[in-house]
């Protein structure tokens, strides 16, 4: 993943941040032959530090791959707490089933096979988190089917929303830059919600319902 900052100051951030307890880092995403997909020991840590603010008993990941992002929340679960985690992909599904298993974390993570909106449709608990990075396409449709969903201090997390930096170029015909900036405009919009948009690895959006 190229970085969009300055040469060097996602290596000195990682550097100077916590190591990465989930021990996936460089490891996870490989046995697919895509290791550069997986989110990284700097969005792991801001997710875990979001947890131990917010103290949530459920859990949304949209996006399982390898099982790394569900890993790296799991780690920092306040006891009693789960994750589901959604995937449509049956054979990334059984890579993550792997990781997690031998990680330890059967227990409190669910994958679940499907499309993440059917998923969705069949939680009836509320969600106290919410960690997007999935299909760039559906992104806004993720976002509107979990935001009725959220508990009162939840967050919603929207990991990739700067996309390589790329997300500023309003004449590019990357699929993926282009749902992004119509996602990113509606959710900046919004007048249900507020949002901060962090130049972290890739870019992340916090979203919390107002």
């Amino acid at each position: 993943m190229p970085p969009i900052t300055l040469p060097g100051i996602d290596a000195y951030a990682e550097a100077h941040s916590a190591p990465d307890p989930a021990q996936l880092a460089g490891v996870a995403g490989n046995d697919l032959g895509m290791g550069h997909l997986v989110s990284g020991q700097l969005v792991g840590g801001l997710l875990r530090m979001i947890i131990h603010s917010l103290q949530p008993k459920l859990i949304l990941d949209i996006g399982t791959f390898t099982g790394y992002s569900a890993l790296s929340m799991a780690v920092a679960l306040p006891e009693g707490a789960r994750v589901i985690s959604c995937e449509i992909d049956p054979e990334r599904a059984e890579v993550a089933r792997k990781h997690i298993a031998e990680a330890g974390y059967a227990d409190v993570i669910s994958v679940r096979v499907g499309p993440a909106l059917d998923t969705i449709a069949a939680i009836e608990e509320p969600l106290d988190l919410v960690f997007i990075d999935a299909d760039k396409p559906n992104y806004h449709n993720y976002y509107s089917a979990t935001l009725p969903k959220l508990a009162p201090r939840a967050l919603i997390v929207c990991d990739n929303t700067l996309w390589r930096g790329e997300i500023i170029d309003a004449d590019s015909t990357d699929p993926d830059v282009q749902a992004l900036r119509r996602f990113n405009e509606a959710v900046a919009a919004d007048p249900r919600c507020e949002s901060v948009m962090l130049t972290v690895r890739d870019g992340v959006t916090l979203i919390r319902r107002v």
